[in-house]
């Protein structure tokens, strides 16, 4: 799963985090040396959103005439904005320049990004944008640059917003909240994961020595919980191979002292549509392509699956494979996920049961009984299937799919339901039961990463929303998580 590393596979001294941190001397030699005009050089619209930098030759009324490369166009005076000095070249705090507009922000972060520089501060905001790429700034060694320095001291980066929080809490004695916002592919789930990740690391209590060696520490617990809610809760968009399809709000408690002293999850806004139905590029929860691999040898045949994805119509209208994520190494996090969080082999294998049967329901079959407008069970082996994995009778769960019993008054009525209803109930049943697997699965999280000898005394709060997208055709969730959004942001910068 992308973010995720295999614990003590990696003994290699780790690589230098500097040049993807710091401005060298090189560059802002050569960012001085570029030519400049604090009356004459202007940013003007490159007529694709963009800008470029020219040197203004002449005003006239409302127009003027500017100079771009060895061209000379003429634009409408309010169109054209000024260029910041070149001290201000790749300017770490954008709040700092002397001149605020759209075209010196969106030249700033180009400058900074083109230097892999990712990070930029906004004021109070830190702007990541994603590289897409691997860069080792997350290291113990780039958490040893950001520890117990002030914010100004040291380069842009994640780790001083969540050092600046955790040195808040403890002098303060409140509680601090992080927002992480931002369009789908952004990168927000896996900069929350760095931020829980270095509250882990800086919160980690004095290891004791321990009787029973395969006992798990709640800082690897808490890290652990990222495999197990990004297999049920991501999935592949059009934007994004591993998109965050809920919003989670994470409270990592800690004590007096600043020692980790439990943590709890929150979820917000499951997208359930995507259960049962996919998009031709899109690709259903990871958990349902995991399954189908073959890293835990018995899990197929206990979870009575084929070897073929295909033969489950739910989960295969879109893409079942994704070139960026290895289905049978994710598999492995998730399946190592659930004993860390000592879920234990009942309970996890009682989750993969259920959320196969959501697969199989998607094949289950009914017919038309005779002339009549009612339909009945058509191909029993399947409905046998679906019922063993969910421990129910199945002539039973059929007789409720065709047949439901409905309230009226103070009376139950059965209703007689056609070909086209029953496999609307099955959908909804199908979305109902991933929905309760996952709010399950939060809940047995919650549960084993409270930790009752250590007195909570202040939370630092993460909230995680998932990206915000517009198509030309949105779906009621995607409205729900865009309003959600924008709400957010009004509410934290009010």
């Amino acid at each position: 799963m992308p973010g995720n590393e295999k614990r003590g596979a990696n003994t290699d001294p780790d690589p230098d985090p500097a040049p993807y941190l710091f401005l060298t001397f090189e560059m802002k030699r050569a960012d001085m040396s570029r030519p400049y005009d604090a009356k004459k050089s202007f940013w003007v619209p490159d007529g694709d959103g963009g800008f470029l930098e020219g040197m203004l030759e002449s005003e006239n009324g409302g127009k003027v005439q500017v100079t771009v490369g060895h061209e000379k166009k003429v634009f409408k005076k309010e169109q054209i904005q000024q260029v910041n000095p070149r001290k201000f070249e790749k300017c770490e705090d954008m709040s700092n320049l002397t001149y605020l507009n759209e075209a010196s922000v969106l030249h700033n972060l180009r400058s900074r990004y083109q230097a892999k520089l990712i990070y930029t501060y906004s004021g109070l905001f830190c702007v990541a944008i994603n590289p897409y790429k691997r860069y080792p700034i997350y290291t113990t060694t780039a958490v040893k640059i950001y520890l117990g320095k002030r914010r100004n001291e040291v380069p842009p980066h994640l780790f001083a917003i969540s050092d600046t929080a955790y040195r808040n809490m403890l002098t303060k004695g409140l509680c601090q909240s992080i927002l992480v916002t931002g369009e789908s592919g952004a990168g927000k789930t896996e900069n929350t994961k760095k931020v829980i990740s270095y509250f882990a690391m800086v919160g980690a209590r004095e290891s004791k020595k321990v009787k029973d060696a395969s006992k798990v520490s709640l800082e690897d617990q808490i890290v652990q919980t990222n495999p197990i809610l990004e297999a049920f809760g991501n999935a592949k968009t059009a934007r994004n191979d591993n998109s965050s399809r809920f919003g989670k709000f994470i409270r990592i408690h800690f004590n007096i002292k600043g020692k980790l002293a439990g943590c709890d999850i929150e979820t917000y806004l499951l997208e359930k549509a995507r259960i049962t139905f996919q998009q031709e590029v899109e690709r259903s929860y990871h958990i349902f392509y995991q399954m189908m691999a073959p890293c835990v040898p018995d899990l197929k045949k206990k979870c009575l699956l084929s070897d073929d994805i295909y033969d489950y119509h739910y989960v295969s209208q879109g893409k079942t494979k994704v070139t960026s994520i290895d289905d049978n190494e994710d598999l492995e996090f998730t399946h190592d996920a659930f004993r860390i969080l000592c879920f234990g082999e009942e309970a996890t294998y009682n989750v993969y049961k259920a959320t196969s049967s959501v697969m199989n329901l998607g094949e289950l079959k009914f017919k038309q009984k005779g002339r009549e407008e009612q339909c009945e069970p058509d191909n029993p082996s399947q409905a046998k299937k679906v019922a063993t994995l969910l421990g129910i009778d199945p002539t039973t769960m059929m007789k409720s799919f065709c047949k439901p019993k409905i309230k009226v008054g103070t009376e139950w009525v059965t209703k007689g339901q056609n070909i086209d209803q029953s496999y609307h109930s099955v959908a909804g049943i199908a979305r109902g039961l991933y929905g309760r697997v996952f709010s399950f699965l939060v809940e047995k999280c919650n549960e084993t990463l409270v930790d009752d000898s250590m007195k909570k005394a202040v939370f630092i709060g993460v909230l995680d929303i998932a990206g915000f997208e517009i198509f030309e055709f949105n779906g009621f969730e995607q409205l729900c998580i865009n309003f959600c959004n924008e709400k957010l942001q009004q509410f934290f910068n009010h």
